[in-house]
């Protein structure tokens, strides 16, 4: 980037180009097979049902889905949301409800809520990259947290606050984490909460995947556990409807609502009016349940394609996790000489220098996703959005490749 005529505020230092950015410009390019972005199958948006509830409300006699309302969200949406979140085991009403763009913003307020420069964030090591984007302008210190196949390990968590005791916030995604796709166990679930109590920390409880389930049984929520009021919850319609909508929710404690909400107004007034009514109208003309029944087995099979085409092509030396749901596949690559350079393998260098022009094939480096400490050695993979054909071409292109500089 350039460097403007005119003084940068200081948080502007840690306000950087990111992969996110680059992963959106690769996922127009149509000669690019990318496995990046974390986007839907475009196929399984429900268009006709859409297209049917904003042409009902695009008319004259409904013409205050066109206008302001109030900033926290219609009350009719909020109602609905609060129903969805009491069926998953945390009871609310619509007064508990905030709705924001997507779960992102919710990562932005919750960052301006608690954070002021130089104070501690506590995040999984690896952790979501767009979180890491939205606390930047906060000026955090981070405090990253060893992750292991049952999510945060909390054992180390325990360490981390014992050297971090003014840590202030607490980030984790607990149901197939974004990168790795790592679930939080139960029993870690309960200790996270415990600690949480004992350091006063705000516990940010990230859940865009959480309906996205394909085996074994759903945990309880963070939010479900909570007994004190410290932890504010985020979803999201993107994965669960469609991510042009730029629809979520954040719930928690009255107080931390309520301040989200002029934090909210002082930064977008509302979200769109247009979009939420027919948000709304969708909710209550068709079921949200039984198209996410429809969608789900199209991704546990793209999931399943991918790792048996890894399986039929990879070198046994790039470790990839299987989660039970949500989009990703996490790879780990040799973390020592495996190339004829004798140089560590760096998935970016790889990426930039083989993959991009020999194969037409994009995924997201994974040491961008560390907060501290950047491990090169990792690539994260998305399955949802790639036609069958496709993915089955990329990831073997991809095999070959790997097989030769390994």
């Amino acid at each position: 980037m350039s460097v403007p005529p005119f003084h940068l505020a200081r948080r502007m230092s840690g306000v950087r180009p990111s992969a996110i950015r680059e992963l959106l410009r690769l996922g127009a390019d149509p000669s690019v097979t990318s496995f990046g972005g974390g986007y839907p199958d475009a196929s399984l948006f429900p268009v006709e049902e859409l297209a049917s509830v904003y042409a009902h409300l695009l008319v004259r006699e409904h013409a205050e889905a066109l206008q302001y309302t109030t900033s926290n969200g219609l009350p009719v949406l909020r109602q609905q949301v609060a129903e969805r979140l009491t069926r998953d085991g945390a009871p609310r009403t619509a007064d508990d409800v905030l709705i924001i763009q997507g779960g992102q913003q919710g990562l932005d307020l919750a960052a301006k809520l608690v954070v002021d420069p130089g104070d501690v964030i506590v995040t999984e090591n690896p952790t979501f990259l767009g979180a890491l984007i939205a606390f930047a302008p906060t000026e955090p210190t981070y405090a990253p947290v060893r992750t292991d196949a049952d999510g945060m390990d909390t054992d180390d968590l325990a360490r981390v606050l014992e050297q971090h005791p003014g840590a202030r916030l607490l980030y984790t995604v607990p149901d197939f984490q974004n990168p790795t796709g790592a679930t939080l166990a139960l029993e870690r679930r309960h200790r996270l909460l415990e600690l949480a109590n004992e350091h006063d920390l705000l516990v940010v409880e990230d859940t865009p995947y959480r309906s996205h389930r394909y085996e074994g049984a759903s945990l309880p929520t963070l939010l479900s556990l909570d007994t004190e009021g410290r932890v504010l919850h985020l979803g999201s319609f993107s994965k669960i409807l469609a991510p042009g909508l730029r629809l979520g929710w954040a719930t928690g404690s009255p107080d931390v609502v309520e301040r989200l909400g002029l934090l909210k107004l002082a930064a977008d007034t509302q979200n769109s009016t247009l979009n939420m009514a027919a948000t709304a109208a969708y909710l209550e003309a068709y079921d949200l349940e039984a198209h996410l029944a429809r969608a789900l087995p199209v991704y546990r099979h793209k999931r399943d394609l991918m790792l048996a085409t890894m399986d039929a092509t990879f070198p046994d030396a790039v470790l990839r996790t299987r989660p039970e749901g949500g989009l990703f596949v996490w790879l780990t690559f040799p973390d020592g000489p495996s190339t004829g350079s004798g140089q560590r393998f760096d998935a970016a260098d790889f990426l930039k220098r083989v993959l991009l022009p020999e194969a037409k094939v994009a995924y997201v480096p994974g040491a961008t996703f560390f907060p501290v400490r950047q491990e090169p050695n990792h690539a994260r993979m998305s399955f949802s959005g790639v036609p069958d054909e496709r993915l089955v071409e990329g990831v073997t292109r991809m095999g070959r490749l790997l097989q030769r500089e390994l």
